[in-house]
């Protein structure tokens, strides 16, 4: 029986960190080679991380990613293929692009023809939009790339089975949303009754700026089966065995692990989302204003499980209006998750700038000035002990006060 063994590293690169990335593919190359696998493959523009924005329109940028891939080639030579998803500058115009790797060579690349522009997608002015590519060979098998959004539509996958394709690789940067895993799903279903064919989706995991990658990557046999499913929001390597039959290529099944729900999944996607945030910044530890109440409470209790609990600095900054209950549920939230909690009156400063600004504000009437100037008190003693520490300041504000403006410029937007 003829198998076909294909490790899948859904990993967590950094965008423009190209000799990191490269490191990290290596690394899982070495693990397929030990795990006898006959390719490795990556996810969607793994060398340069995703999304790059403008950053890959740099000429000198892409040259350097595609040096770096040619690097990975020659010194990935003596094991399987590799695929990994990176910039390709040809003829003049610059293409999202994945990468076949082998015998120390590029053996294929395969450029993405739909290139989406919607959401937080903007592919249409970086790259250029390609012909449909062909499928290629690796070992016995005929593998077909439609890559990202290419999947999203039937025409790619429909040409490349045509085009004798015996499984479907589709590497992914796509970003989490509630529901978007049961959406992909559903989507590359439709690919594999269409062609007949298994599916392999690859996805990204890992926060870049303000977009989370989910992972949650899978393997379809035909008739939409589900054969394998990675972990949501963690890194993974996984190897799967392909084997031909009479009907074709087949994933052997995996046991397949329990599908958080969607509260457990917005919840880790913060986590991740705020990890990654401060990790790729620089950043090692954070602080953050402890009121007492629940908005604050959440943003420790999140910083604690990204961080852990040594790496998160809480300040209670209470004013002669603080309720003893906000100051025994701060020290409770504190004492609860681990975090180091430290008090600074804020009377006497904000006292100081009332005094100072008294005779310019005589005979008006007290209003939202002053609540303000009590906002952006704490907001400035929070910077100073975030500059002074080198810890970063997180905002407690939640998205419904964002929304309508109920939140004070300079005070508790800080963060």
């Amino acid at each position: 029986m003829t198998r076909f063994r294909l490790t899948l590293a859904q990993l967590n690169p950094t965008v423009g960190a190209l000799q990191a990335n490269a490191e990290a593919a290596r690394t899982a190359w070495e693990a397929a080679k030990q795990a006898g696998a006959d390719m490795l493959a990556l996810p969607e523009m793994f060398v340069t991380g995703y999304q790059t924005q403008d950053l890959v329109m740099k000429p000198a940028f892409a040259r350097d990613a595609m040096r770096v891939i040619e690097d990975l080639a020659r010194t990935c030579a003596a094991g399987p293929a590799l695929g990994i998803g990176g910039p390709c500058l040809d003829g003049g115009r610059l293409f999202n692009a994945y990468y076949v790797l082998e015998g120390g060579q590029i053996n294929a690349v395969v450029k993405k023809h739909h290139l989406p522009n919607e959401s937080v997608f903007d592919e249409v002015r970086l790259f250029s939009k390609a012909a449909i590519s062909g499928p290629y060979r690796v070992g016995p098998l005929v593998i077909g790339t439609p890559i990202c959004e290419d999947a999203w539509f039937d025409d790619v996958a429909e040409a490349q089975a045509e085009s004798g394709a015996q499984i479907l690789l589709v590497p992914n940067g796509s970003p989490y949303s509630r529901g978007r895993h049961e959406t992909r799903s559903a989507t590359m279903v439709a690919r594999v009754i269409e062609t007949g064919l298994p599916l392999v989706y690859l996805n990204l995991v890992g926060g870049q700026d303000d977009q989370i990658f989910d992972g949650t990557s899978f393997v379809l046999n035909p008739g939409g089966h589900l054969a394998h499913l990675l972990p949501g929001f963690a890194e993974a390597l996984v190897h799967v065995d392909f084997t031909e039959t009479d009907e074709g290529w087949r994933a052997v099944p995996a046991p397949l692990p329990p599908l958080p729900d969607d509260w457990e999944r917005d919840y880790a996607a913060m986590v991740m989302g705020t990890r990654d945030y401060l990790t790729k910044s620089g950043f090692k530890r954070a602080l953050l204003g402890l009121s007492g109440g629940i908005d604050s409470a959440l943003v420790a209790t999140i910083a604690a499980d990204a961080l852990g609990p040594e790496n998160v600095h809480c300040i209670m900054l209470p004013s002669e209006y603080t309720s003893s209950h906000s100051l025994e549920d701060a020290e409770a939230v504190a004492q609860a998750l681990g975090c180091t909690l430290d008090t600074v009156p804020i009377s006497g400063p904000r006292a100081a700038v009332t005094e100072a600004l008294a005779p310019l504000f005589a005979g008006l009437a007290a209003d939202v000035t002053e609540e303000n100037i009590q906002s952006r008190m704490r907001g400035l003693l929070l910077m100073a002990v975030s500059n002074k520490t080198g810890a970063m300041l997180l905002t407690t504000g939640n998205k419904s006060e964002v929304a309508v403006g109920y939140a004070t410029i300079y005070g508790d937007m800080n963060g």
